[in-house]
């Protein structure tokens, strides 16, 4: 079977079973701030398999894409030489919330083991843990599996972490035959190949409180996971998930690339099969969005791109080749995973990109670690050498890991990570994957929300956190000036999602108040953050609340413009536009969306006016309550990483103009967004860009802005603003007539200082030797040196600047003497005696730092006698 049938047979067989087939989750997860990738099937129903979330289906079966490219879940430098590790795989699975349990599952992995994949029951192993004896009696006596291939084994148990929902888990193994080394699962041997893992059956049946008791879960659930790159190993009849019809395409190519025809050659290359991994896994993170860049999962993303570049130098591939690959990745993987199609020229463009970027980079950075391996000593590489590869020439630790393994030698880790140190803080400070509500867990039922009928009206309080100095903790009251987070049984305020901030306002009772300054979610709960103005508040209080219809009256201006804004971009650049990110707040909004140029001034225009258009024909904005499947039918826009219930809200606005899902706040007619004004656009990353802009008070307020300075402009130029194009083009035309004269008393002044410097050269051993602090900034310092490198030979010239306590030093050494002393010498000599710190070439180099002129002048004293004994040894 190629793998393309194995993935459609599975979702096949578990549809006839009941199952929802839903569509593999991006790599990025929706609102999971604690993990960077997806990395397993169930990351998209992990609040449905833990009861905060309820789905519309208790069944589901997907084939999902995951990427693990690193940390606890992969160790990325075993990838390419095993068979097995991957950054990215398909895990093929079916789950159920609360419905079935272990005999049904058993049951079902059973059937299509054997009835569509027809595997011979005498080679399949099995494991369970030893507590769960009914998974056991499934096997051995309603399956009938000989006990002899049904193993207890200990680390059979899965949980989510230290507390929460836990249990015993099922594997089930393929005996490839004897020719493989390796043993029985729990066995000495069992590291080996021959028995390999392809399924996963977990079963959460258990809550492990603080201390570690197991209470039963009232509603357990199933949790499986099937490898299809493994599964496809064994249908194809091969010992290495490489050798599969997944890969071969790749390899072909790159076997072409390297003029090695022998396909089992280039893959039993460990090199190849990194490259051939890291296409895909790259591939994948770029059309979920993912673009290279200097933290989070950018930073991913390049230091697996720049492990398959290095891989591809050892090769001897100093040129482009890995985005390539993408053509015969589309060719296996394009129909399955139509964003792949559809992203294929963004792809190709962001890898290209990277490799450009990346080969001076890995060159330099490979002189400089080939120059250090000289003076390694006890097979330990300086962690300062790290820290220069990664923080100078952005090589990532791990490849230079890479590369000092290969040769035996390890890293002054220690040494790097306290150079490091402060760096990591600042990430680890700015939260990025941290969520502030990660505390408040056990959230039961749903809120019920009214806020797009009314701003006002009551409720009853459910639950209270209270704020300490690192947590959020349950309270049964807050009092004032506690601060905090209320949870009410229906509310009016919106709560932070889809790029739209939270609500505003205030909660009060009989003289209490609490202010609320933001508004989230956590699963289908709204949580009112905040502070106590006055009074207190305890659960099952009755309440009043009362949006801020300021802020959020300015909010739905701006999301209903951000649609208008999308469909207008379409409009005007194409069917390739879109959305990558976005922001509502009060006084701005904020899109991001695929393009790989800027806009012109004439296409910012049309997308202006389009949308102004549609703003002063005040048409109504449509909302109706539809099915997802039938709103897609329908041609509604889903927007990217948005997680959507099986019925939408769909918003409709200029009669068809635009039409997307969104469970935002709008307005209701298109002319209350007033004016809407493009302030800024700009690339944020590859193939990426980013409009700002303004609508309603915001917008008025920055044409009031514009007329006040036109106005003062015009004062001060003593003209009518009529006049001022006119009146500014004369004063640009005047002052580079200035300039033009200043450069030409400036250059005189650089010749006669030439002339001054030239004239103070001293003769030693045949070399003229200029050594001298000069007066003026680095461009004439510049200048100064070029002039006197042209007037003597041979020659060593050493000037330098000072500003207060900071300097710049320039030395050039003619070529032929070069050998003798070096000008990147001369830096290093002044940094022994200064905080001079730079470095060049051996007849040019730069350096500066903090250093006072006395300590130059000082630092210049000691030259003439070190030039002397260097130029006579």
């Amino acid at each position: 079977m190629r793998t393309d049938e194995i993935r459609s047979s599975y979702l096949a067989h578990f549809e006839s079973r009941g199952h929802r087939v839903v569509p593999s989750a991006p790599l990025i997860p929706h609102d999971d701030p604690s993990i960077m990738f997806t990395v397993a099937g169930m990351v998209q129903f992990k609040d449905a398999l833990t009861g905060r979330e309820t789905l519309p289906y208790t069944r589901a079966t997907s084939c999902q894409r995951c990427v693990r490219a690193g940390g606890k879940h992969n160790d990325l430098e075993n990838v390419g030489y095993t068979t097995r590790h991957h950054t990215f795989f398909e895990m093929m699975g079916n789950f159920s919330f609360g419905d079935y349990f272990k005999e049904e599952a058993i049951d079902w992995a059973w059937e299509y083991c054997r009835d569509v994949l027809r595997l011979d029951k005498e080679r399949l192993w099995f494991t369970v843990h030893p507590s769960d004896s009914e998974a056991h009696e499934f096997w051995t006596k309603k399956i009938g599996i000989d006990s002899a291939r049904v193993i207890d084994h200990e680390e059979n148990f899965w949980a989510m972490g230290d507390t929460g929902p836990c249990g015993p888990c099922s594997e089930i193994f393929f005996d490839q035959g004897a020719s493989v080394p390796g043993g029985p699962p729990g066995s000495p041997q069992e590291d080996g190949d021959r028995y390999l893992e392809i399924w996963n059956l977990v079963f959460p049946q258990f809550d492990r409180q603080p201390d570690g008791t197991l209470e039963p879960l009232p509603n357990p659930g199933v949790d499986t996971g099937a490898g299809l790159e493994r599964i496809a190993s064994v249908m194809q009849g091969v010992h290495s998930n490489y050798q599969t019809d997944l890969f071969t395409p790749i390899f072909d190519v790159l076997g072409r690339t390297l003029k090695i025809s022998d396909r089992e050659a280039v893959i039993a290359v460990p090199s190849c099969r990194v490259i051939a991994d890291h296409i895909r896994s790259c591939s994948f993170l770029i059309a979920d969005g993912v673009l290279p860049d200097r933290e989070g999962r950018g930073y991913v993303l390049r230091r697996v791109i720049r492990r398959a570049l290095r891989h591809g130098h050892k090769l001897g591939l100093d040129g482009p080749f890995f985005h390539a690959l993408v053509e015969p990745l589309l060719s296996v993987m394009g129909n399955a995973y139509p964003e792949l199609s559809n992203n294929a020229e963004r792809i190709q463009r962001a890898l290209l990109d990277e490799e450009e970027r990346f080969g001076d980079t890995l060159r330099r950075g490979m002189e400089l670690l080939n120059d250090s391996f000289s003076s390694v000593k006890n097979s330990v590489l300086d962690g300062e050498v790290v820290f220069k590869l990664y923080d100078t020439f952005g090589f990532p630790v791990d490849l230079t890991a890479d590369i000092c393994r290969e040769r035996d030698i390890s890293i002054d880790t220690e040494r790097f990570e306290q150079l490091m140190r402060e760096q990591q803080e600042r990430a680890r400070n700015s939260g990025q994957f941290n969520n502030d509500t990660a505390d408040i867990v056990g959230l039961e039922g749903s809120v019920r929300f009214v806020g797009y009928e009314s701003l006002s009206g009551e409720s009853v309080i459910s639950q209270i956190f209270k704020r300490t100095d690192e947590s959020l903790v349950q309270s049964e009251s807050v009092s004032t000036g506690e601060s905090g987070v209320l949870i009410l049984d229906k509310t009016a305020f919106y709560g932070e999602a889809g790029g739209q901030i939270g609500d505003v306002g205030l909660i009060s009772s009989n003289g209490s108040a609490f202010q609320v300054s933001n508004v989230t979610r956590v699963n289908e709960q709204f949580l009112h953050h905040g502070e106590v103005t006055a009074g207190s508040f305890f659960e099952g209080r009755k309440v009043s609340y009362e949006v801020n219809s300021l802020h959020r009256q300015n909010i739905a201006r701006n999301h209903s413009a951000t649609h208008l804004l999308h469909a207008a971009l379409k409009e005007v650049l194409g069917s390739h536009v879109h959305q990558r990110g976005s922001l509502v707040a009060p006084n701005r909004l904020r899109f991001d969306f695929s393009q790989d140029e800027p806009l012109t001034s004439e296409e910012k225009q049309k997308v202006e006016d389009k949308v102004n258009e549609l703003v002063l024909a005040n048409q109504p904005v449509v909302t109706e309550l539809t099915s997802y499947d039938e709103a897609i039918e329908n041609g509604a826009v889903a927007l990217f990483g948005e997680k959507y219930g099986n019925d939408v809200r769909v918003l409709t606005m200029g009669a068809g103009y635009s039409v997307e899902l969104c469970g935002g706040t709008h307005v209701d007619h298109l002319g209350e967004i007033g004016l809407f004004k493009i302030v800024s656009e700009s690339g944020i990353a590859a193939g990426i860009r980013r409009i700002e802009a303004i609508t309603g008070r915001a917008a008025r307020q920055a044409y009031l802005n514009t007329e006040r300075t036109l106005d003062e402009v015009s004062e001060k130029l003593k003209v009518n603003r009529e006049q001022l194009p006119q009146r500014i083009e004369r004063l640009l035309e005047d002052q580079k007539n200035l300039q033009r004269k200043l450069e030409t008393a400036l250059n005189s002044r650089l010749r006669d200082l030439g002339t001054e410097l030239a004239d103070l050269a001293v003769e030693m051993h045949g070399v003229n030797v200029v050594i001298s602090c000069i007066e003026g900034d680095s461009q004439s310092m510049m200048s100064s040196f070029d002039d006197l490198r042209q007037r003597l030979s041979p020659y060593i010239v050493v000037l330098a600047i000072t500003e207060g306590e900071r300097c710049q030093v320039v030395c050039g050494v003619s070529e032929s003497i070069s050998e003798r002393i070096a000008a990147g010498k001369v830096i290093k000599h002044l940094a022994s005696m200064t905080e001079v710190r730079g470095g060049g070439k051996a007849v040019m180099a730069r350096g500066g730092g903090s250093a006072t002129k006395q300590q130059i002048s000082d630092a210049f004293a000691t030259l003439p006698d070190w030039f002397r004994s260097q130029l006579s040894s």
